[in-house]
């Protein structure tokens, strides 16, 4: 089966650290159901990639923004396979952390 998206370097970091963090926090259960409905909406969004939206307030850049839990999945909506970009929480500075990245 074809692969509908891609997590770049950074996104898969930050799942990692978004996971470590949720499993000091609470326990491993916790942070792995926290992962899995994190990743599930990759799917979701490759197969919908409108479902995002924009946020011009954060960033320039040409990606949009979708929401899931308090963290925000940052993905370009028009490369193929999809592009996951970030996953961040939305408490932190994301539109320097997005400026630094890209």
């Amino acid at each position: 089966m074809k692969r509908r998206y891609t997590l770049a370097p950074e996104a898969a970091r930050d799942l990692a650290e978004i996971w470590r963090y949720v499993k000091k926090e609470s326990d491993q259960q916790t942070a792995d159901r926290v992962e899995s409905v994190i990743c599930s909406k990759f799917a979701y969004i490759a197969e919908f990639p409108d479902a995002g939206h924009w946020r011009r307030d954060l960033t320039s850049a040409d990606v949009r923004f979708f929401s899931v839990y308090s963290y925000l999945i940052v993905y370009l909506p028009e490369s193929k396979p999809l592009e996951i970009a970030s996953i961040l929480h939305g408490s932190r500075d994301v539109a320097t952390i997005l400026s630094e990245r890209r």
